[in-house]
């Protein structure tokens, strides 16, 4: 159990273990269990609100939600950004589950909520792009018919959820170490 000392007031950090897990869990609910409201209701405002507009962005009422958020380990379909956005806890976690009950993307849950796309088959990677025959009809949630459907909002999305994640692994490392004690800056400011 650490013990910040900011003045003459003390602040009782917990388990530093347990508040940077529930940070991950959910944005700002690690700092709500330190008692630090303030700093929780700010990490939960903006890192959750930034996430839900970039999976608003990601939406639309012929594919699904979330579209812009999704793993696979597919070739020609390795989707590297939920590395970053795996980092918001929870509210990223229904890509993984649709990952794990079918990583083709075939069969989603939830009404493709977070799904990958569907891959076109008979389709070959060149040089100059993709190339082959398109089976698909053009309201098949193939990542080609998403991004042409969304257009930029796709792209908008998906980089609105990798910030989201990206800023809640700092609010992690707050939640794990605490506030810096001003007296400890005063004394390596002058060692300088």
């Amino acid at each position: 159990m650490a013990v910040m000392k900011r003045g003459s007031e003390e602040i009782d950090l917990k388990d530093p273990y347990v508040a940077a897990f529930l940070a991950w869990m959910l944005p700002g609910l690690g700092h709500f269990y330190q008692g630090r409201i303030g700093k929780a209701i700010l990490y939960a405002t903006s890192i959750l609100g930034l996430f839900l507009i970039g999976v608003y962005l990601g939406s639309c009422s012929t594919f699904g939600g979330g579209r812009d958020v999704y793993f696979s380990l597919r070739p020609g379909d390795m989707r590297y950004y939920y590395f970053a956005q795996m980092w918001v806890g929870l509210p990223a976690s229904p890509a993984m589950l649709q990952f794990m009950k079918d990583p083709s993307g075939q069969e989603p849950l939830l009404g493709g909520f977070m799904a990958p796309p569907l891959l076109k088959s008979g389709v070959t990677q060149t040089s100059w792009g993709l190339e082959g025959s398109n089976s698909f009809s053009p309201n098949a949630p193939t990542l080609d018919n998403i991004r042409k459907r969304l257009h930029r909002h796709y792209e908008l999305g998906t980089i609105f959820t990798v910030v989201a994640g990206l800023l809640n692994v700092f609010a992690i490392f707050d939640a794990w170490f605490g506030p810096v004690d001003p007296e400890e800056e005063k004394k390596k400011k002058s060692l300088l």
